[in-house]
């Protein structure tokens, strides 16, 4: 117990809780699960109340902690290292206090890293340019893995609870025994221990930490790095990926802070660019066998030929493992910083599983002396019966020629960040000391001001490193990134094939070359939607699963993978593939095609054929058949006849403002004069008959003067229609988009639709007055009654005219023309036939029936 003024800080060690008396792999499962549930542990060890006035004496509860490595100095720095991995079960009978942690697995690795700030100490001993005449010393302690015992060596570090100090009964008012903290190599143990040490305020420089967590300088106010955050690598792993065009993946990430978290900004940010995980499994070292099965069996079920392993190197070697005995190749591996350019790890891969595998790694470094400084086994010659060994270390052996973890210089990446930690340090109480030529020992040194001023530290190692760190106390973050190339002796190259500088605007940041890379397979749920068509998205699957479907009538999309489909505008229409837009071709009846062909030659033929009954009427002008019945109203009848076949041709071709009005107008008047002159044979058929009974003198009242006047009468009053049909709404062209879809129907628009069936309607109404008159009329005596053929005739207008207008207003476009022709040049062909070609009959193959009295009924007698 520590007696201060005012103050009482205990420290309690929880016998029951402590992983040294744990069972291997419940302690191994408290390990992982610190963060989480851990920190009601750390505030056992430190609770702060009120207390008197009592004299600040020192006592020492549990038992001391001796460094593993230690030299004196003016200024101490502290390290915790995993010197080992790991440690030996042990069984706690709760009748005795259980003994210390025993270590075991000794871990090269966080040796090489004790062995690089060794270096950097030395080499800053011997410099005459920093510190001047000022001596760093360290105490380094192991840690062996455990989130519990980096916390117990860490308040060493604070207190300096060695055996001397903690038989004495000195002041606890003296400093910190260290002012820094060097290390821990992973996140959760700095977690921890940043934890504790954070209201000491004594700083703590990690080199492989790497937990975006470690940021948030609320909770770690003291914690400083020389590597990146995860958050950079994660953002960087995630636009890596998209680069590639994987978007559909499987994660598999270490079950601790570093994973748990490192995945966590991943996946956020996969998401944010259209990125979809298949499955997301964890896994701790320490897990039984049936967990690391299960993963194996998510990666053979799943259907992602990418995985991104966001994985410690320890955890990557146990997995490896496992993936060997299945033979799972074939997968595109993406890496974290853990294990991506460890060459442990790659030689562990024998089965060549992460062949091609890609990721972010720190940038390559070298550090002048380090490597021979770690060969030279003088400075630790000492009994390796601690380490397991049965014979003495001499320190003048040769490792020359010995290649394993320890000879590695792979990691001279980390061996770095030590080294540019120690010289932060070290820079930091250069200018704390006022140091020129010497340093001024009588500044009293205290953790927080040696904290204040590496934050502020800005220089540049002797290999040209730049160190500095930002307000949360992380590095620049920049990354190589490493493709790993097989060679012919089953070796690997880890081949820089890019990098990323998170400093740089976002869309600089990451600089590939594509070129250089093997094994890059393709991996998405859905194949792209090609242009034309849309995304629909898979009920119950993630975003990425999806099913292209063409686009809809009338809409494109021109770009790949469109969620939606634009409509064209109306007179555009898509094409084959519907990715654009085309104009739509712009159908009416034209002379070209071969209907519009053949109404014209109908009409033509009609026209022709009126002709030629015109001038055979012309030529026998003076024969009894054509001068009977008005002969003057049969060439006007012809005339219009000629003027209806005629008309007819202004429907064909494309529709115009003046053809458009043409086209009705010119149908309806000259029908009019037609059935005008129709009407006006007939009435004088029926009135000639009616002259001849006893006292009638019907046609001096309907002589060829009125006959002419009727018919200017009728047909004036369909020229006024017109007139008011043109002037209030007339026809005009248009262009309709809705009977044909890929089409545009160029048509006449009616206008006033009044106007239109005006027209109809009254020449209708003198169909059917000529159809009575001449009804009345047939059975009147006259070898030649022209009455039957007018009525027949007038038969056949009707029948055309009535089974029009159902098929006019059910035909589309230029159909509803052409039946409209139709029923012009059928009509004509109706009246010209039935009461012309009978009179040419006669006039050309029956010249004796063409007499007067033939006409008149009085001819000679037929013989028996």
């Amino acid at each position: 117990m520590y007696k201060r003024r005012g103050l009482i800080v205990l420290f309690f060690k929880p016998r029951m809780m402590s992983p040294s008396y744990l069972p291997l792999s419940d302690s191994m499962a408290h390990t992982q699960r610190w963060p989480q549930q851990g920190w009601a542990l750390l505030q056992l060890y430190l609770v702060v109340s009120f207390s008197g006035s009592e004299e600040p004496v020192c006592g020492y509860r549990g038992d001391p902690e001796s460094p593993q490595l230690s030299k004196d100095g003016d200024i101490l720095l502290g390290g915790i290292f995993s010197f080992h991995s790991s440690w030996k079960n042990q069984k706690d009978t709760y009748m005795q206090q259980p003994q210390p942690l025993q270590c075991t697995s000794l871990n090269f690795r966080d040796f090489q890293f004790a062995q690089a700030m060794l270096f950097a100490i030395e080499e800053i001993n011997k410099s005459s340019d920093l510190l001047p005449g000022i001596s760093l010393g360290y105490i380094l302690y192991d840690s062996c893995g455990s989130i519990a015992r980096s916390v117990k060596v860490a308040l060493s570090l604070a207190n300096g609870n060695d055996v001397e100090s903690a038989l004495s009964k000195e002041t606890c008012l003296r400093p910190a025994q260290v002012q820094v903290i060097m290390g821990e190599t992973s996140s959760s143990p700095c977690m921890a221990i940043a934890t504790v040490i954070g209201p000491l305020n004594i700083p703590m420089i990690s080199h492989f930490a790497t937990c975006a967590c470690l940021s948030d300088k609320t909770k770690y106010p003291s914690f400083l790095r020389t590597i990146p955050s995860d958050y950079h690598q994660s953002r960087a792993l995630a636009h890596l990926v998209k680069h590639f065009g994987w978007t559909w993946v499987g994660a598999i990430r270490t079950n601790d802070d570093y994973g748990n978290n490192g995945m966590a900004t991943f996946t956020e940010t996969a998401q944010q660019l259209g990125i979809c995980l298949e499955y997301s499994v964890s896994f701790f070292r320490t897990d039984p066998a049936e967990k690391i099965q299960n993963i194996i069996e998510v990666i053979k079920s799943s259907t992602s030929k990418v995985i991104v392993a966001f994985l410690s190197h320890m955890d990557m070697d146990v997995l490896i493992h496992e993936l060997s005995h299945h033979n799972l190749t074939g997968y595109q591996w993406v890496g974290s910083e853990g294990w991506i350019f460890d060459s442990q790890t790659a030689a562990l891969d024998r089965y060549h599983i992460l062949d091609g595998a890609i990721g972010l790694s720190i940038p390559k470094a070298h550090v002048t002396g380090l490597k021979e400084f770690m060969m030279d086994l003088k400075q630790f010659k000492q009994s390796e019966s601690s380490a397991g060994a049965d014979r003495e270390c001499t320190g003048h052996e040769d490792l020359t020629g010995v290649q394993n973890s320890f000879t590695d210089m792979s990691l001279m990446p980390i061996f770095n960040n030590v080294y540019k930690g120690v010289y932060a340090v070290a820079h930091a109480l250069h200018k704390l000391l006022n140091c020129d030529k010497t340093c001024n020992n009588s500044v009293k040194l205290e953790p927080f001001m040696v904290r204040c001023h590496i934050k502020k530290i800005n220089f540049k190692t002797k290999e040209g490193d730049e160190v500095h760190f930002n307000e949360d106390g992380d590095p620049p973050a920049r990354y190589e990134i490493i493709n790993w190339q097989p060679r012919e002796n089953d070796a690997v190259d880890f081949v820089t094939v890019g990098l990323h500088d998170a400093s740089l605007p976002p869309d600089k940041q990451l600089d590939l070359q594509s070129d250089s890379i093997i094994w890059v397979p393709v991996s998405v749920c859905s194949e792209k939607c090609p242009p034309g068509t849309r995304k629909v998205l898979q009920k119950g699957k993630p975003v990425c699963c999806y099913d292209c479907v063409q686009c809809a009538d009338g809409e494109i999309s021109n770009t790949t993978d469109s969620f939606t489909c634009v409509r064209c505008d109306p007179e555009f229409w898509p094409n084959e593939r519907r990715d654009a837009c085309i104009k739509k071709e712009a159908v009416f009846l034209s002379y070209e095609e071969i209907m519009g062909a053949l109404l014209t030659a109908a009409s033509l033929f009609g026209t022709c054929m009126t002709a030629a009954v015109a001038f055979i009427f012309f030529r026998y002008r003076k024969t009894p058949i054509v001068r009977a019945n008005n002969s003057e109203l049969s060439f006007l009848l012809l005339f219009s006849l000629t003027l209806c076949f005629l008309c007819s041709l202004t429907f064909i071709g494309r529709p115009s403002e003046w053809s458009c009005m043409l086209r009705h107008t010119a149908f309806g008047i000259t029908f009019v004069l037609c059935i005008s002159c129709v009407l006006g044979k007939t009435m004088v058929v029926l009135m000639a008959f009616r002259s001849t009974l006893p006292g009638s003198n019907v046609m001096k009242w309907f002589g060829p003067a009125q006959q002419r006047l009727s018919v200017l009468g009728f047909t004036l009053i369909q020229v006024i229609i017109c007139v008011l049909w043109l002037t209030i709404s007339p026809p005009f062209p248009f262009k309709n988009f809705k009977e044909l879809k890929d089409k545009i129907i160029l048509e006449c628009a009616l206008g006033s639709p009044v106007g239109f069936w005006a027209v109809l309607g009254y020449i209708g109404l003198l169909a059917i007055l000529c159809f009575i008159f001449a009804f009345l009329a047939r059975k009147l005596p006259d070898n030649f009654n022209e009455a039957k053929f007018i009525t027949f005739s007038m038969l056949i207008f009707c029948a055309v005219w009535i089974t029009f207008i159902p098929a006019y207003v059910s035909s589309p476009g230029k159909f509803s023309v052409a039946v409209e022709i139709f029923a012009i040049l059928a009509s004509s062909f109706g009246l010209l036939i039935c009461i012309f070609v009978p009179k040419c009959y006669v006039i050309l193959l029956k010249p004796e029936k063409n007499t007067k009295k033939n006409m008149m009924g009085k001819g000679a007698p037929k013989s028996n």
